[in-house]
């Protein structure tokens, strides 16, 4: 049976050469106008612009929220410079300066460094455990907010660090309520 198949196929093929070929027609190719390179230059243009306005907004937008980092001198000083401006300060609580007002809920404080006193004004009822007036210990207080007009520093977030735990002890760092270690 398969040698029959080659037959019926050897004379189709045979056939086919006695029948004209039709002739395709050819494809025209479309014409090239100079309008192209135009068009892509507009576009490269567009793109480039929208590229430039993109990075300016990020970089704007990194400017105004940078958080400057400052000791309550070095914020007093620069003054003109980041009022206004989000500022994170560190300074040590004055002694008794601390106040607590109910209506409205709000504490009031001074920080110190160097011999410079600023009035830091924090309006929420809620502050850290640590942050408390203790005669006995100096607090440190790095609040973060922004500097007033009038001097005034209006933290939005106050971190106070722990008191410390050690006590100086024959030259050695010894924890509080604990014996020296035996020397080795």
């Amino acid at each position: 049976m398969s040698s029959r198949i080659d037959e019926d196929l050897a004379e189709a093929i045979a056939g086919d050469k006695d029948v004209p070929a039709v002739a395709k027609p050819a494809r025209a190719e479309p014409a090239r106008t100079k309008a192209k390179p135009k068009r892509n230059l507009g576009l490269l243009l567009a793109l480039a612009v929208m590229a430039a306005l993109i990075g300016g907004l990020v970089l704007k937008s990194f400017n105004n929220s940078a958080v400057y980092a400052k000791t309550v001198d070095q914020l007093v000083a620069s003054r003109d410079k980041l009022t206004g401006r989000a500022v994170r300060v560190e300074g040590m609580l004055v002694h008794g300066s601390l106040v607590k007002r109910d209506n409205p809920c709000e504490y009031r404080f001074k920080l110190a460094k160097n011999a410079v006193v600023l009035d830091v004004r924090y309006a929420q009822c809620v502050v850290p455990d640590t942050f408390r007036d203790r005669p006995e210990a100096e607090v440190g207080v790095t609040a973060e907010g922004k500097l007033l007009r009038d001097g005034t520093f209006e933290a939005t977030q106050i971190m106070a660090k722990c008191p410390s735990k050690y006590e100086e002890k024959n030259g050695k760092k010894t924890p509080v309520g604990m014996a020296d270690s035996p020397a080795m």
